[in-house]
This record gives C-alpha cells, structure tokens and sequence, in this order.
C-alpha cells in the first residue's frame, strides 16, 4: 500500500454518491464542472484516499478535450476525442458524476455502436507546452488529414489510399451506394465511380499513409505563449491561457 500522510489512508474504492457505481484506481470519470453550462470534466483516477474526518480526495490525471489545448480543436478531431494531460489533482470525490470509458484509437474505430459513456485517446498532451506524443500522425486524402472516425471515408482498389466523398465530388449517400471505388489518379475520368463488390468504409488504424507533423504547431504556441507572458507580464500559466486563448480563436490546422 502507497504512503500517506498522517492522518490519511488509501481506499481501494468509492461509491459515487447516489449511485451503485464504484470507482477504483484506474477507473475514467466525469467531474462536475463550476460553470453548469460546460461538459463534465474527464479524468483517470489515480488514487482515493480519506482524511481523518472521512473526508474523500481523488488524485486525477486531467483529459483535455481539444479546444482545451494550446492549438484547439481541428478539422480532424472527432467529438469524442481526448488528450491525456501531464496536469494532475486533487479534486474532491463528490465532483465525480459517473463513469466513462476511454478506448484507444484502434478500439474506438471497432466500436459498433458508440455510446454517452464512449470516447477515446490517440495522444498524450504536455499541458504546459502544448506538446503533443506522438508527434505525428498519418494522413490521408487528397486534403491531407489526419483520420477523423466520426468522417466517412472510402478506400480506392487501386493506391489503397482513403478519401473524403467531398474531397472526391460525391455526396455520402452517393459513397454509401458504391460497392466500388478507384480515385481519379488509378482511373479515367469514365469509371472513377463504379459499382462492383462490397469496400471497407473506414480506414484500419494499422494503415499508414503520409504524417503530418504535430511539432511545428508546438513550437508557433511555445513562441505565443512567451509573447503572451512578456505582455502581461509574469502570471500563472493556467491564469494566462484563460486569458489570451479560447476556441473561437483557436490556430487553424494549415
């Protein structure tokens, strides 16, 4: 069993008040937030532990969603996508609401139906810095982006590549109706569209195409941020960011 404090002892578990629900070390949670008007926070519960008083704590590991970072949120991060921070805390255990899974990438795509509770992490996030791990990510289309799974995406026979239905001049319903598809690079402008047997319409998170590179985004907020301090001179990191940056004016992905 971890050290604790005086006066303090580790928990192997809590039940979230009103519920039946337990929640252990390891579990994903909601957490109320101040603003009512905001989403639950998500976070991983690291440790419970009580006070003399009985008092319940949780130490979490913060997930951020992407308007909560440094870049913001881009073209392609799904809604269910989250971040797993470097910002940890103390938070007290009746904030916590319920549970949530939070699937890897790869699991996510294999999700049949994808539920309130669902969402899912392809990156680890530096919350100071705003540096992301990995720091690239394969890319896809003839736009050049990064796998949104909320986007349908449809597979040419011939390049193996996948591709948006806009960026191909189709509708979804129209890609929906196609049983084959070869790009206008691998066929004549007379049977780009074609109708044969049954295609995927997801690319496999083991396809690896071209990647874009998360670092250069890294370093523009690096050199914001240091803007943003000799301004306003020295302040609390988290205090800054409330300040200069929000999602209406989040970098756009170029």
């Amino acid at each position: 069993m971890a050290k604790t404090k005086p006066g303090k002892k580790d928990l192997d578990s809590y039940t979230i008040k009103g519920t039946n629900k337990v929640v252990r070390p390891g579990d994903c949670v909601l957490m109320r937030p101040s603003d009512s008007d905001k989403p639950p926070y998500v976070a991983r519960v690291e440790k419970i532990e009580a006070d003399h008083r009985n008092n319940v704590k949780v130490r979490v590991r913060w997930y951020y969603r992407p308007e909560e970072s440094i870049g913001g949120r881009r073209q392609f991060h799904g809604a269910k996508e989250l971040f797993l921070s470097d910002h940890y805390d103390v938070q007290s255990a009746h904030t916590i609401e319920g549970k949530c899974i939070v699937h890897s990438f790869k699991n996510y795509t294999k999700l049949e139906n994808v539920g309130a509770e669902d969402y899912f992490c392809r990156f680890e996030y530096k919350a100071a810095t705003g540096g992301f791990t990995p720091d690239r990510v394969a890319v896809y289309c003839k736009c050049e982006m990064p796998y949104n799974p909320d986007d349908l995406m449809v597979q040419c026979e011939g390049c193996k590549d996948w591709f948006h239905p806009s960026c191909m001049g189709m509708t979804i319903e129209e890609a929906k109706k196609l049983d084959h598809f070869l790009c206008s690079d691998c066929s004549s402008d007379d049977d780009a569209k074609r109708s044969l047997n049954a295609f995927p319409v997801s690319p496999s998170v083991e396809t690896k195409v071209r990647t874009l590179s998360l670092a250069p985004l890294c370093v523009v907020a690096g050199f914001f941020l240091w803007c943003c301090w000799k301004y306003y001179g020295e302040c609390d990191h988290f205090s800054l960011l409330a300040r200069v940056y929000n999602a209406e004016n989040a970098l756009p992905l170029q």
